[in-house]
């Protein structure tokens, strides 16, 4: 066997583990659901100048989905997906911790809320990666409404009240 044929039969066996259409399908929506729903905070967050912005919720997102996918994809039992799932939440958890800086005055906090924002965008691509992707759809747009609105309300009651 010549070294053209060896290698095209060892891609074909590394890349085929995907030969039903509808199946490899699945596997591209999703991955790109996670990256559109995690890129929908990251541009919010991007637009408000938040040091995490599309790109980083894009890669929490898609990194989420690929995680849960892949043992998904391996036939693991449920107990393997739970521990894959917090895994992933303890990780991002101490990801999203870089984002926090607290000055010296303990009540000037900032980051909290892009954090929360990655540890949501973690949660979305957990969801779209299981195939929940209405979950993760509303999950984004509670998001962004959590992101956009309540600042609006919050100030329209405040100057309400002054």
């Amino acid at each position: 066997m010549d070294a053209w044929a060896v290698l095209v039969e060892t891609l074909a066996d590394e890349l085929g583990d995907t030969t039903d259409l509808e199946h490899a399908t699945r596997i591209v929506l999703r991955l790109a659901l996670a990256a559109l729903f995690g890129g929908l905070l990251g541009f919010e967050r991007e637009h408000h100048g938040k040091a995490a912005g599309i790109r980083t919720h894009m890669l929490v997102a898609v990194g989420s989905a690929l995680f849960v996918m892949a043992p998904s994809l391996s036939g693991s039992e449920e107990d393997a997906m739970s521990r894959v799932i917090q895994g992933i939440v303890a990780g991002v958890g101490f990801l999203c911790a870089g984002t926090i800086l607290k000055s010296d005055n303990d009540r000037d906090v900032k980051g909290l809320t892009t954090a929360a924002g990655v540890w949501l965008t973690a949660a979305i691509g957990i969801a779209t990666g299981l195939g929940s992707a209405l979950l993760a759809l509303l999950g984004t747009l509670l998001g962004l409404f959590i992101l956009n609105i309540v600042p609006r309300l919050v100030d329209r009651c405040e100057r309400h009240r002054d």
